[in-house]
């Protein structure tokens, strides 16, 4: 299962395009709200949570997923229970995490990203990875680095699910739901 926490004034584009090319490939995705059942993105779009993020119990293999978007980011960042997942996805070795945007700070900012890894976050904020022992490719739009992704921002949203996509149900999958969305390569 891959959980996306919403936080009010998430980034819409990373968190539903994601959602959505996920769910092409048969990858379950529950969205996972933080402080209620409708939670409005940066841009005013509400969106329906599938569970209240205190519900979520992660299993092997499960995913952690953070979209970006400033409002989003410190929505997550003053949660508790989603520190807490995010936490537990960050260092159980049976778990995978990723974060696009403003988010892989957050990451930094929770000792979450081991020195020496390389990330991408939105561009302008690579200085908190660098303070964390990162290494910032900010060349490139997605890094996988192990159980971690990371992706540069909503221009990447394609890119990053795309991702996730391979990492979770192989390249065939990943090819295919590209070829779908007749998304270049």
């Amino acid at each position: 299962m891959v959980y996306i926490l919403l936080g009010s004034g998430f980034e819409e584009a990373e968190a539903l395009v994601t959602a959505d090319v996920l769910r092409r490939a048969d990858v379950p995705v529950t969205l996972a709200g933080i402080g209620g059942e409708l939670i409005t993105g940066a841009h005013g779009i509400a969106v329906r949570a599938d569970a209240p993020v205190e519900s979520v119990k992660l299993k092997e293999d499960d995913m952690v997923v953070l979209p970006g978007g400033m409002g989003g980011v410190a929505s997550i960042e003053g949660s508790g229970p989603a520190m807490a997942l995010i936490r537990q996805a960050g260092t159980d070795v049976r778990l995978r995490l990723a974060a696009i945007c403003a988010a892989p700070t957050l990451l930094a900012r929770a000792r979450l990203l081991a020195p020496g890894v390389r990330a991408v976050c939105y561009p302008g904020m690579e200085g908190e990875l660098i303070e964390a022992g990162a290494v910032p490719a900010m060349d490139q739009p997605v890094v996988i680095q192990g159980r971690l992704v990371t992706g540069r921002g909503p221009g990447a949203a394609f890119d990053f699910g795309l991702a996730l996509v391979g990492e979770l149900a192989g390249a065939d999958a990943a090819q295919r739901v590209r070829a779908g969305l007749h998304y270049p390569s």
